[in-house]
């Protein structure tokens, strides 16, 4: 997407050009806004969707892989210096080492975002679980609850807090990162800002990094909502 100069008649350029025009050219343009909607609004739902997609899958497979590091202890510094390893993979070799395989599609992006998510995750869901006391595991086994049933029952709920914080920070971030899908045309709003900058369109760099920040922050709300609702005894203490 470009300045709209080009698409006006110039009998209204001349007699009152928009805000975003090339001749205005303003950072702030509610007429940019409005007149941009549809797209404005495809490319926020692509966004959310890349950005849900790629933490679903990254937690998944957080909690697979932290699950196997607890019984083998031997795998823990393996598994999360690995997850750190792939957290340095620049944006653009990953993207591309993975477009080998999936194409350039929306799944390369999650793919590739859900990886860098474990860098958070792992270590939380890890964190999570280690921190639930021994007396309450040995109860819990006391009173017959299998290894399946202890996990569910009790430490999941326990490890609640300290998984959902990192659930928090994977989100974020990933919000911030689902722009770098621009590499294979499915950045979100990532792909109109980059079209802004190489155009110097400054109501659309400006609008659509606004609303990276804005999507970033009610996510961050819905999840902290979510939080206290399945997590009630924690109400009252800070996350």
């Amino acid at each position: 997407m470009s300045l709209a100069a080009g698409v006006v008649p110039d009998a209204v350029v001349a007699a009152d050009p928009p805000c975003y025009s090339r001749a205005v050219n303003a950072w702030v343009c509610p007429e940019y806004v409005t007149r941009y909607a549809p797209e404005l609004w495809d490319a926020t739902v692509q966004h959310v969707l890349l950005t849900v997609s790629a933490v679903v899958l990254g937690f998944v497979l957080a909690v697979a892989l932290a699950l196997v590091a607890r019984r083998r202890a031997r795998m823990r510094s393996l598994l999360l210096g690995s997850t750190t390893l792939i957290y340095t993979i620049p944006s653009l070799a990953m993207f591309s080492l993975l477009a080998q395989a999936t194409g350039l599609s929306a799944t390369t992006v999650v793919i590739g975002l859900g990886l860098y998510s474990l860098s958070i995750l792992v270590r939380n869901v890890l964190t999570g679980l280690d921190g639930v006391p021994d007396e309450v595991v040995e109860a819990a086994t006391g009173l017959g609850y299998g290894r399946v049933r202890l996990l569910l029952r009790i430490e999941a709920p326990l490890a609640l807090p300290v998984v959902m914080a990192g659930l928090r920070i994977a989100t974020v971030s990933t919000v911030a990162l689902v722009t770098l899908g621009t590499i294979v045309a499915y950045g979100g709003l990532g792909n109109m800002l980059a079209n802004g900058l190489d155009d110097s369109f400054k109501a659309q760099v400006l609008t659509t990094s606004v609303l990276c920040v804005v999507l970033a922050v009610a996510l961050d709300l819905l999840l902290v909502a979510f939080t206290r609702l399945v997590t009630p005894w924690t109400r009252g203490v800070a996350t």
